[in-house]
């Protein structure tokens, strides 16, 4: 089957296996059921934060409403800025925590970066990868609605006093963020490009689970291609020679980049700032 999954087969609370193999279905319900079979087979109940994200994907939220879940967009709801636009934490009626991603229109950068992440991420669906629950956009305002991150990003961690990563934990984060770019480049009807993985991009949920998030400059492939030029560049010290010099991206890009994360992550040393005869040469 092709398509998206008929929203009706998420009321069969009395299936004990449904089998959504050899399917292309294009909606999340495919994961959530499968999530469902996973925890009905271990004798537990269906995660409860899984259910309410399920429940608000399925509703509209309006720009009123994200305005009255964040506090009308306060600095107190603000957790994280960057290039193109500003994140804030709302609290949903349903008591589900949310991230909202609001982008600066000032800049035309930030309008291509949110078409960019609503093409790319309507697509998509894996473990390792932030879940988008909505989004909103018209002609002063657009944002996106992610699955919220509570532990932060694989950098607070790397340089935080107050937080520390054993080896073993280290080494699970890195085969999670391999899992996301395998799916990116090799599981999809359409291979991506992230184009900037680095460890600010990196966030753990409630139960330290991986997530790649913004995917604000990644790229999507066409049929029979395999690179493409682009003239927005990624974080400093995590650019592949080829995509610095010449503007040319490509899967490998996001090899060379998850090589340097793999060395900074286990080295706590950053791919910048060198002192001495100490470069990226």
């Amino acid at each position: 089957m092709v398509g998206s999954l008929p929203l009706e087969i998420g009321n069969l609370k009395a299936a004990t296996l449904i089998d959504l193999s050899m399917n292309q279905f294009s909606n999340e319900f495919q994961e959530k059921l499968e999530d469902y079979k996973i925890w009905y087979r271990r004798g537990k109940s269906a995660p409860p934060q899984a259910d309410s994200l399920s429940t608000v994907a399925r509703e509209r939220i309006s720009y009123y409403e994200l305005l009255r879940e964040t506090n009308v967009l306060s600095d107190s709801n603000l957790i994280g800025s960057g290039s193109f636009g500003s994140v804030y934490k709302g609290v949903l009626r349903s008591g589900t925590t949310i991230a909202v991603k609001v982008f600066n229109l000032q800049l035309d950068a930030a309008l291509k970066s949110f078409d960019t992440e609503c093409e790319v991420l309507r697509s998509l669906r894996h473990r390792n990868l932030v879940k988008v629950i909505n989004s909103c956009s018209n002609l002063d305002f657009k944002d996106t609605v992610l699955k919220y991150m509570p532990n932060g990003s694989l950098e607070k961690y790397l340089y935080s006093h107050n937080c520390f990563l054993v080896i073993r934990q280290r080494l699970s984060i890195m085969i999670d963020v391999a899992c996301s770019l395998e799916y990116l480049h090799h599981g999809c009807s359409s291979p991506g490009i992230y184009c900037d993985l680095n460890p600010s991009n990196v966030f753990f949920d409630e139960d330290m689970v991986t997530h790649l998030s913004d995917f604000g400059i990644s790229k999507l492939l066409g049929e029979d291609e395999f690179d493409l030029y682009t003239k927005t560049l990624a974080t400093l010290g995590y650019i592949a020679p080829e995509y610095g010099q010449d503007g040319l991206v490509s899967t490998k890009c996001d090899v060379y980049s998850y090589g340097i994360m793999l060395l900074k992550t286990f080295t706590r040393r950053k791919p910048s700032g060198f002192q001495g005869d100490l470069s990226l040469k």
